[in-house]
This record gives C-alpha cells, sequence and structure tokens, in this order.
C-alpha cells in the first residue's frame, strides 16, 4: 500500500451538485420567468412525437419506440391526473430502457465528462417527491413555464436513474406541460442544450424559452 508524502495536496473533491442545485433552486426568482397565455394554441405537428421518430430513431428504432411508448403514457397520465411522483417517473423509464425496473440509483452520478457529480442519500427519493409536488398549478403560484423548467431541471440533478435521465427529464416536462393541455411544436431547443447545475441565469432562461416555443 503507497501513502501520500507529508504535505503533500489532497486530490480535489468534485462538489455534489445536486445539493448546490437545491441551494440554487430555492433561490431562483422563478417568479420572473416568462408567462404564457392559456389556452395555447394547438401546433402544427406534435414536436415531441416527431423529435422522437427523427432523432432518436436515427440513434435506434428500438429506442425511439420505447420513448415513444414512454411518451404515451406520461400524456395519458398527465390527461388522468396521476401524481407526478418517483414512482410514475419509474413507471415510464422502464418503458424508456425496456427493463422490468427502474429504482432509484444507490451511486453517485456523475455528468457532462464528470465536471458534475450527483451524490446520494436515504432521503433523495422524498426530496424528489417533494419537488416535483410542486409542479401543480393547483398548490404553485408560478408561471406554467417556470413550473415545467424547473421540473426538467430537477429531474436532470437528482438524476434518479442509472441510465436515461435526460429522456425522463423530458418526459417530466412534457407531462408539466400536458396537464395544461400545451403541446411544443419543437422540442429539440431544449433537449439538445446542456444545463448545468449552478447556472441560475440558465435555469430562467430554459422557462423563457419554454415561452417561447409555446408563443410560436
Amino acid at each position: 500500500m503507497t501513502t501520500d508524502p507529508p504535505g503533500a495536496p489532497l486530490a480535489p473533491v468534485t462538489p455534489d451538485h445536486l445539493r448546490a442545485w437545491l441551494t440554487l433552486r430555492a433561490q431562483i426568482p422563478w417568479h420572473r420567468a416568462r408567462p404564457v397565455t392559456l389556452p395555447a394554441r394547438h401546433p402544427v405537428r406534435d414536436g415531441a412525437v416527431h423529435d422522437i421518430r427523427t432523432h432518436d430513431h436515427a440513434r435506434s428504432p428500438h429506442r425511439a419506440h420505447s420513448l415513444l411508448t414512454a411518451l404515451a403514457l406520461a400524456r395519458a397520465d398527465a390527461a388522468s391526473g396521476t401524481p407526478l411522483t418517483f414512482a410514475t417517473l419509474s413507471a415510464w423509464q422502464r418503458h424508456v430502457l425496456d427493463v422490468p425496473e427502474a429504482p432509484f440509483r444507490r451511486h453517485p452520478a456523475y455528468a457532462k465528462a464528470g465536471r458534475e457529480r450527483y451524490g446520494t442519500g436515504a432521503d433523495l427519493p422524498a426530496l424528489l417527491d417533494a419537488c416535483l409536488a410542486e409542479t401543480e398549478a393547483e398548490t404553485s403560484p408560478l408561471p406554467l413555464t417556470a413550473r415545467a423548467a424547473r421540473a426538467y431541471l430537477d429531474v436532470c440533478f437528482f438524476h434518479p436513474f442509472d441510465d436515461g435521465n435526460a429522456r425522463s427529464a423530458f418526459l417530466t416536462l412534457t407531462y408539466v406541460l400536458a396537464r395544461a393541455d400545451v403541446t411544443l411544436e419543437q422540442v429539440g431547443p431544449v433537449r439538445r442544450v446542456q444545463r448545468h447545475a449552478d447556472d441560475p441565469e440558465g435555469a430562467l432562461a430554459l422557462a423563457d424559452l419554454l415561452a417561447v416555443l409555446i408563443g410560436q
């Protein structure tokens, strides 16, 4: 066994970006997000379906088929008023990944080539449920765009699954919008841009982007 010599600098420890996000999340002025007029107009095309049939299908037809199945389930849950919880996300994720179970991850997760680390903790599933509960218009005074963007980022940074978290965040966003009978005509600007846990301006920019996409 080798040991570091006395006085050797300690290896840097990547901070827990999930906990950083939870702190930042409470400080972001979400009420400043650009509102939208509802009911929104119905788009010429279903952007989510179109993106899956083009972007995801180009990567893998099986991936696209699985995601389309999960998307239909997410929208059905939105229409029926199924509460948005980790259990709901897990039910969608079983279709996304084509697996029998999709439990909450047990180990730290990394993203962006290791530049972001999301820690673990027994409290995380309950914390995620509490965050997702804030998406309902009946319990939140925030604009739809802020609630949808925040939920999307929550799933990104909780990173609850061992795989497919970007798709889970996309389904969560779609669910929140569907609860307000909103369908985006294009989703590429949302799905193709990386979001960072320590970027409050970027969080509000995502909400404003949704307002633009909804109002197109």
